[in-house]
């Protein structure tokens, strides 16, 4: 019912930059909160950075400063702007979206195929 297609990953070389976006489509209402998470070669998903429809935001500790997390509504798509990255950057990036399919309906969450970004020199 609800698609997530991620786009702008890749490879880039340490202190590089990428721009990371995600845009849902489908049967949507309304999207609550949307945010990105990674998972590492031979590690866990971890949290990166979340954002609220009112534009608040949450980011992991290891990302502050350097990774950008925003969205715009009217095109219900979520950024993730990356700065100076790092080799420990390296990990499958996948969007997540809470999203509600009709008014005052459940919201459920939804996860996009995954983007590979490689930072390496």
């Amino acid at each position: 019912q609800v698609q997530l297609v991620e786009s702008g990953g890749g490879l880039v070389q340490p202190g590089g930059s990428l721009r990371l976006n995600c845009t849902a489509s489908g049967i949507i209402f309304s999207i609550n909160r949307m945010g990105w998470y990674r998972q590492p070669p031979g590690k866990q998903r971890e949290l990166v950075a979340l954002i609220t429809s009112a534009g608040s935001t949450n980011s992991a500790d290891a990302v502050k400063g350097r990774l950008t997390i925003s969205r715009d509504n009217a095109k219900n798509t979520v950024y993730l702007q990356m700065n100076s990255l790092k080799p420990e950057d390296t990990a499958v990036y996948y969007c997540n979206a809470e999203v509600r399919a009709i008014p005052r309906g459940i919201p459920r969450d939804y996860w996009g195929q995954g983007t590979q970004v490689t930072v390496s020199s």
